[in-house]
């Protein structure tokens, strides 16, 4: 069987821009207003609604899970991932600090270097 490196494997990304249009197309579908949304969600104000919809925030985990059972559809039927695939070195570079780049390239490190030996 062959080792699979950590450089290997591909990381998938959300396309923020595109599942907030997926989220105002499925509240549209089912006929809610973001004044339904936000009464759903107990906030105070529609701005996260709004943010969710031009992809300027995602829902957290727990809201989402919410957001899908008011649509009645999977999580996974609520966001979109980008048309590419990135490797993680590419994803780490792009978001995260470089501390956390670096604990990351060692791990790779001994990972690739356990698998080898």
């Amino acid at each position: 069987m062959e080792a699979i490196h950590m450089s290997m494997i591909q990381f998938p990304v959300i396309d923020p821009v595109a599942t907030g249009a997926n989220i105002c197309r499925l509240r549209k579908d089912r006929g809610l207003t973001v004044r339904d949304l936000q009464r759903y969600f107990g906030f105070e104000e529609p701005q996260a609604i709004y943010k969710w919809q031009r992809g300027q925030s995602l829902p957290s985990v727990d809201n989402l899970y919410a957001l899908s059972a008011l649509l009645q559809v999977p999580m996974n039927e609520i966001i979109i991932s980008t048309s590419h695939i990135v490797s993680f070195e590419q994803q780490a570079a792009t978001c995260c600090s470089g501390h956390f780049i670096g604990g990351f390239l060692r791990v790779q490190w001994a990972w690739q270097n356990f698998k080898a030996a």
